[in-house]
């Protein structure tokens, strides 16, 4: 069976040792402060686990792992930030599937994720929820598919905007069952997720922390899951993968990157900081954020970040998307 850029997380390890670098260099760095650019505002979800992870890395490395916002233009202000600051280690980038999903969209940009970044690590991933107004006769993936077909276009879903990850992956399972349904994209996550409440659209795809709260007292319906298995924050609600969808994984996920040219020493002792940041304790904290650690090599993390460019390449040109 051929594997999927989601399956492929399944084999990247945890617990990966920094070998190979010089000792001089692994004991001068670092020797003040590091910054660890994000390009979303504070207080959402990712702006969560990245904190997660710098008190952790503060921590170990003796130092401080400062995390800060540089919010705007899809996060592409932050990227390209770090895309032009010096590769010494002291600057670097927490990204979000953004940064590969922007260039897949074709939008204009002044630096090229693939040559001017350097991977270091992918830390977590997060599934999204099906979400449906409790209007749709629909209580399971079986039954919402079904409704979908019996009803071509009359149904509207809500994503965060154009070319986000909730855009594209209720693109994705349309394709792939041959649906079709009216897409509404707003401005931020919190107002499609409102607008879904309010039966203005039926159905949307949710990162777990945000559907909870309606999912529980029962504003919206919880469908099925775009992991590989259940989350254990919904434990009954299960995933397409194991219901109609064999293979179907889709998600948001997070990665730590460094301008091009960065020593590979620094590279490879980051990789090793953050693989021995992602323990019990973190995993137990980020579970609670509905976000999986996950863990690799930096060159298993840039193997991934083109599989997925690739992926969604395909899903953006096969549907005639273009940047706003």
């Amino acid at each position: 069976m051929k594997k999927t850029p989601w399956m492929l997380l399944g084999v990247l390890a945890l617990g990966l040792s920094a070998m190979g670098s010089p000792a001089v260099a692994q004991d001068n760095y670092p020797s003040s402060p590091v910054k660890l650019m994000l390009g979303f505002g504070p207080g959402a979800i990712t702006d969560t686990v990245a904190r997660m992870l710098a008190q952790k890395l503060s921590a170990q490395m003796n130092t401080s792992i400062v995390v800060e916002n540089k919010p705007g233009a899809n996060g592409n202000i932050a990227t390209e930030l770090v895309a032009k600051a010096r590769p010494d280690g002291y600057t670097l980038l927490f990204n979000t599937i953004g940064v590969v999903m922007t260039r897949a969209m074709g939008s204009k940009l002044n630096y090229d994720v693939f040559q001017d970044l350097a991977p270091v690590a992918l830390v977590a991933s997060g599934p999204l929820v099906l979400c449906v107004h409790p209007s749709v006769p629909a209580n399971n993936p079986v039954e919402f598919i079904a409704h979908l077909r019996a009803n071509p276009n009359k149904l509207a879903y809500s994503s965060s905007g154009v070319g986000a990850i909730t855009h594209l992956t209720p693109l994705l399972f349309l394709q792939a069952n041959g649906l079709s349904a009216l897409h509404v994209p707003y401005k931020g996550s919190g107002a499609a997720v409102i607008d879904a409440i309010a039966g203005r659209v039926q159905f949307g795809w949710v990162n777990m922390i945000t559907a909870l709260p309606p999912v529980r007292d029962k504003r919206l319906k919880a469908i099925a899951i775009s992991g590989l298995t259940r989350s254990p924050l919904l434990p009954d609600v299960p995933s397409l993968n194991e219901s109609v969808m064999p293979g179907f994984a889709v998600g948001g996920w997070y990665g730590v990157m460094a301008p091009a040219k960065t020593p590979t020493a620094i590279v490879t002792r980051l990789n090793g900081e953050i693989m021995k940041a992602l323990d019990r304790d973190l995993k137990s904290r980020l579970d609670q954020q509905g976000v999986e650690p996950l863990g690799s090599t930096p060159e298993q993390y840039g193997a991934y970040l083109k599989s997925e460019f690739e992926r969604w390449t395909k899903v953006i040109k096969s549907s005639g998307i273009k940047p706003e």
